[in-house]
């Protein structure tokens, strides 16, 4: 394991201690509203401040950008990418369907990932370059070829509701394209179990960078794909996200592509294209 995926995994583990700890007594947590449907805890924070505190004592001149903290040293030519508690609203009602989500991006690449779910004690993690794990043991997304056939995950809108009609459209399509959807309420959770080949999908529209940094680099290194709604390598600047094995991302594509708006079509024309490898094409990862 590369080193900086140590540190990560060691933040995240403490992180996950945290929230397993609190979860015991929910009814003693103190609840903010950020904005209409939007909530922190405590809990959101003392986690976040264990991750940055464990990454900074091993990397003081790293910067970050934290669901609850914000940009710190953002000029940096290494960020980590925090959401210490993906799945918040889950948590408060002892849903057991959150995580905790760390990525590193080094000049402007996504090279490190983790994604620790503390009830499962389920550890996703990914090296740029070295594949995909989950507790130690390679992951690679499905294999099916056929939307029809495939389960897929999403996110409905829960703070802004100014895409709604547009995923609403995008949802009665897809319940009839797939065999089914799931919206279990942790996105990063929903990337790492298309990795797993859990699923077969996953889309979602104005998502945060640090919702599906680190799981879009899990899906990646398990030999997935991860774009924009045309296909492009914004998803992370734009929040506006499909992933999915190689021979379902197109087909995904082509299924929502009837409902994309103007704002929804982000990608500028030097844009770099998604490309399709066949798993075969990288046989160091898959043997």
């Amino acid at each position: 394991m590369h080193p900086m995926l140590i540190n990560a995994v060691k933040a995240a583990r403490l992180a996950g201690d945290i929230i397993n700890f609190a979860s015991r007594d929910l009814g003693t947590l103190k609840i903010q509203t950020k904005t209409y449907n939007d909530f922190v805890t405590e809990v959101d924070r003392a986690a976040e401040n264990i991750i940055i505190e464990t990454l900074k004592e091993a990397y003081p001149d790293h910067g970050f950008l934290g669901e609850e903290s914000g940009d710190t040293n953002s000029t940096a030519e290494n960020i980590w990418i925090i959401d210490p508690l993906d799945g918040t609203t889950n948590f408060l009602h002892n849903f057991p369907q959150y995580c905790v989500s760390i990525a590193l991006q080094q000049k402007g690449v996504l090279t490190q990932a983790v994604i620790y779910d503390p009830v499962r004690n389920d550890l996703f993690t990914a090296t740029k370059g070295r594949g995909a794990f989950l507790n130690d043991k390679r992951i690679r997304v499905g294999n099916r070829n056929k939307l029809q056939e495939c389960l897929v995950s999403t996110g409905f809108p829960f703070r802004d509701f100014k895409h709604l009609d547009t995923y609403l459209a995008m949802f009665k399509d897809m319940i009839k394209k797939t065999t089914g959807i799931r919206r279990p309420g942790s996105a990063a959770l929903d990337l790492a179990y298309v990795a797993a080949g859990w699923t077969d999908g996953f889309w979602e529209i104005d998502l945060s960078a640090w919702d599906i940094a680190a799981g879009g680099l899990i899906v990646q290194e398990a030999g997935g794909m991860v774009g924009d709604f045309e296909g492009n390598e914004s998803w992370l600047k734009t929040g506006n996200i499909v992933a999915a094995n190689p021979k379902i991302f197109s087909q995904m594509l082509q299924a929502l592509s009837p409902h994309l708006t103007d704002d929804l079509k982000t990608a500028a024309a030097n844009t770099p294209k998604v490309k399709v490898e066949e798993m075969k094409d990288k046989p160091a990862l898959w043997n």
